[in-house]
């Protein structure tokens, strides 16, 4: 018998975030939303995700918030 399964992190886009100032690099710009889980597939089809969180992440540096 022949089981393929992954394990791994899903992230989502959801758009545009809040205009922040950045503590890592000081630009002030809109961020970028994300919605962060991880999941367990099997045969590319995802089973179980768990640890859901949204993020917001600089678009210059690259630094994540958790909203």
């Amino acid at each position: 018998m022949f089981f393929l399964f992954g394990f791994g992190t899903k992230q989502t886009d959801l758009g545009p975030g809040e205009v922040r100032t950045c503590p890592d690099c000081g630009n002030t710009t809109q961020w970028a939303r994300v919605r962060q889980s991880r999941q367990l597939t099997v045969f590319f089809v995802p089973v179980a995700r768990w640890r859901r969180e949204e993020l917001e992440v600089c678009p210059v540096c690259g630094v994540v918030v958790p909203v």
